[in-house]
């Protein structure tokens, strides 16, 4: 049964179809239909329980691309990193790319992504020329930035929920070469992360930090800083790195004690120990962008009862004190996110009515599922975000409360005319009941 990344909830569908045809007529049905491309959404976006879910992923073919200007047409099913097999080589990049190169572009829009590099490009959406949508009255429209614009906005970052997209139009952005430029820069405390941040910001257009959520006092915020940058043209004769050939797999579901708080907290120790590494260094774009692409199914890591991703964004007038907070209360707890990532977003508009970047800084979150001690820290954090005036991500969550959505979306009501009849999701109904 189809799920998603993080298996929480767990629901069932009235029916799965495997969708492979754009040109195909919607299926007459009394559920509510909802597309999945390849199921990467950390929370219910991506899920439609007693529902009809059209698998898209089939629908990953390449329709045009322009070699002069960096136009490219495809299937909303392709993935990311297809894509980029295909283009790279040819001195064209996405100009965003998640975390993992195994989200559709369908997806990649529905969630309006952002990458290392929002600061300076903005998100997913704003390098969208067009893309057709079919709607389920038979209709098929072709929305853009100067084409329907309202159906646009409400599609771009709309979860799915305006119809069915079936072929997206790009703007790539020219490169060199397939290789990054990245320097890892660790810091010792939640200051020193700021100060390095507007230093190296520059410089630098990808940036991320890893954060060690169980340091308390004196050490709290400590992390590592990864940056990056398109390498410039390469001497014939340099030995240059080479992507993956190939990812390990995790085999199976690890037990729940291996990353309860002591494995964490001996993980992020050998982390930070071994996080500084002076001078630049040539890396391959898979190696730096999608570090976790290396281990397949690493969502088995997390055992059977699955995690829940929390990630939030502070304006930048709270972020400071908000995200300070946030790392306290989390500290206290004890219960150490496996994985704490922290960016700075850019004061680049985002063209959806429901995208989550915006300007301020975001902190995304992995944790183990604990039940009762989980929602309760859940619901501390939820108290931060709110005062500080910020939101979470739709995309990635399983639990937010419909208070905190509509304070965070304020556009909700003018999105909610643009969902199509037919479709519908786990998540919306829930932030509608």
């Amino acid at each position: 049964m189809p799920s998603n990344w993080n298996r929480l909830p767990r629901v069932n569908h009235a029916r799965v179809l495997e969708w492979p045809d754009r040109a195909a007529a919607l299926p007459a049905s009394a559920a509510p239909l909802l597309a999945q491309g390849s199921g990467r959404s950390h929370g219910d976006a991506c899920l439609n329980a007693g529902g009809t879910l059209l698998l898209t992923g089939g629908m990953d073919r390449l329709i045009a691309f322009d070699r002069r200007t960096g136009v490219v047409e495809c299937e909303a099913g392709m993935r990311v990193g297809d894509l980029l097999a295909w283009s790279v080589p040819q001195g064209w990049m996405l100009p965003v790319v998640p975390a993992t190169q195994f989200v559709s572009l369908g997806g990649a829009v529905a969630n309006d992504i952002h990458g290392r590099n929002h600061r300076v490009v903005g998100s997913f959406g704003r390098h969208v020329i067009g893309l057709e949508l079919r709607r389920s009255d038979g209709e098929r429209l072709w929305v853009g930035p100067k084409q329907q614009r309202e159906l646009f906005a409400a599609t771009v970052g709309g979860l799915g929920l305006t119809g069915l997209m079936t072929r997206i139009r790009l703007q790539m952005t020219p490169i060199c070469n397939a290789f990054m430029l990245t320097e890892r820069h660790r810091f010792p405390d939640l200051e020193a992360y700021w100060e390095l941040n507007d230093r190296l910001g520059t410089d630098w257009p990808y940036g991320v930090a890893w954060i060690d959520c169980l340091a308390r006092g004196s050490r709290l915020g400590r992390g590592v800083f990864l940056t990056g940058r398109h390498a410039p043209p390469q001497p014939a004769s340099a030995s240059l790195p080479r992507g993956r050939s190939r990812s390990r797999t995790v085999p199976f579901e690890l037990p729940g004690w291996v990353l309860n708080r002591h494995g964490v907290r001996a993980f992020n120790q050998l982390y930070f120990r071994l996080g500084a590494r002076p001078g630049p260094r040539l890396r391959h774009y898979e190696r730096y962008l999608f570090p976790l692409d290396g281990l397949r199914d690493w969502n088995r890591i997390y055992g059977r009862r699955g995690f829940y991703r929390y990630q939030c964004v502070l304006p930048p007038d709270t972020a400071r004190d908000g995200i300070r907070t946030l790392l306290r209360r989390i500290a206290a707890s004890r219960q150490g996110a496996c994985l704490a990532l922290l960016k700075r977003f850019g004061h680049l508009h985002s063209p959806g009515l429901l995208s989550f970047p915006r300007p301020g800084v975001t902190l995304a979150l992995d944790f183990t599922d604990q039940g009762s001690r989980t929602r309760s820290l859940f619901a501390d954090l939820d108290d931060v975000v709110s005062a500080a005036g910020g939101a979470l991500e739709p995309g990635q969550d399983a639990r937010m409360s419909v208070t905190l959505f509509r304070r965070g979306f304020p556009n909700w009501e003018r999105f909610a005319p643009f969902v199509d009849p037919a479709f519908s999701s786990s998540f919306w109904r829930r932030m509608n009941p």
